[in-house]
């Protein structure tokens, strides 16, 4: 039976923010983000929360030019950025099984332009405009494999609760 999973909203940056960070909180080592959605969706924010909830204590930018950014914090934050690459060639050809299946978290942004090459389970988030809003965020997720579908019912847990994601 297909599940149907959470469609979260967020009012603004740093609402965004604190979502990532309550993903960065739940994160494990070998967890895979692949984030997809428009130019100025909310990715590389998303990212920033994320990282501080894997206690990173630097600024994280967007790797558009770089490619990939590595930071320390409580785990290895692996932040990827294949915006830039036209082809899935392009993308196996960057070697990434070493972060891939490593002990760190990866979060790529553009997830969805390398799908193809990921491993099988992986947590896709898709950012998406409010229409009329220029703040305002609707985040789907789709979670493969098991370690990502507990995730995503954590999630959904504490929004049931009516926690916030601090």
């Amino acid at each position: 039976m297909e599940r149907n999973f959470p469609e979260l909203k967020t009012y603004g940056p740093e609402q965004t923010q604190l979502l990532g960070q309550y993903l960065g909180k739940l994160a494990q080592g070998g967890d895979i983000f692949l984030l997809s959605g428009e130019l100025g969706t909310g990715k590389t924010c998303l990212t920033q929360g994320i990282a501080r909830g894997l206690e990173i204590k630097e600024n994280i930018l967007s790797p558009s030019f770089v490619i990939i950014r590595e930071h320390s914090g409580r785990l290895p934050l692996y932040h990827i950025d294949f915006y830039r690459l036209d082809d899935i060639g392009a993308i196996i050809n960057l070697g990434l099984e070493e972060y891939l299946h490593g002990d760190g978290v990866c979060v790529i942004e553009w997830g969805e332009r390398g799908i193809s090459a990921m491993p099988q389970d992986n947590l896709l988030i898709t950012l998406s405009y409010v229409t009329g809003s220029e703040q305002e965020r609707i985040f789907h997720l789709l979670p493969k494999g098991q370690r990502y579908e507990q995730l995503v019912t954590e999630i959904e847990k504490n929004l049931r609760q009516g926690e916030s994601w601090k």
